[in-house]
């Protein structure tokens, strides 16, 4: 059985060149630039979301700036 799943995608014909010649540079197909890319893009939107959710559990602790979070690392810290 296939592991992979073969998608169509459409790009403007400036932005297919450009990725045409970078994954040529990097000796790589343009399967895996894309590939490459959506770990990125994903990687980015996981750590956008994880930021999201601190923040407002920060704003409900009533953490304030970085120092707050130092002060409550520190006082972690001391208890252990």
């Amino acid at each position: 059985m296939r592991e992979t799943v073969v998608w169509t995608i459409s790009l403007p014909p400036q932005m297919a060149e450009k990725a045409k010649a970078l994954a040529k540079l990097e000796n790589r197909s343009k399967s895996e630039l894309v590939r490459e890319a959506l770990r990125q893009y994903m990687a980015l939107r996981e750590w956008e979301q994880m930021q999201a959710k601190a923040s407002l559990k920060a704003q409900a602790l009533g953490i304030t700036d970085e120092a707050k979070v130092e002060e409550i690392v520190e006082e972690i810290r001391q208890r252990q």
